[in-house]
């Protein structure tokens, strides 16, 4: 068997650093909960991705608030600093697909469900 360490993430773009070589993007995910009332409410986790060579190509092609899916391998690495030990955890992207532009509305048809209505998303 296989070993390996993958993610799949599916949100809301908040922020592209695009440099040279690399880009970091921050995406937002949504998680819903009960609150102590039994009222449904939304957690909003945030998450940050790297991304490399043609994946660092195409990032031109998503914006702020678009809805896009990330797919890739995850790492670890450390570094010390002032005698302390700094763990991260690496989400390395391998290819992503955008699913809704930011103001698009959501399509449906007879054999899928109506989307999730994104407006309430932090930005």
């Amino acid at each position: 068997m296989k070993q390996k360490a993958d993610f799949i993430i599916t949100g809301r773009i908040g922020k592209i650093d695009a440099k040279e070589k690399v880009a970091h993007i921050d995406v937002a995910t949504k998680y819903p909960y009960k609150d102590k009332d039994d009222n449904w409410k939304d957690r909003t986790v945030w998450n940050r991705v790297t991304l490399f060579k043609k994946q660092h190509e195409r990032v031109t092609e998503i914006g702020v608030g678009d809805l896009v899916t990330f797919e890739g391998r995850v790492g670890q690495s450390s570094y010390e600093r002032n005698g302390v030990r700094h763990y991260n955890v690496d989400l390395t992207v391998n290819d992503f697909t955008i699913e809704r532009r930011k103001g698009e509305q959501a399509t449906t048809t007879n054999d899928t469900p109506p989307a999730e209505d994104d407006d309430h998303v932090p930005f």
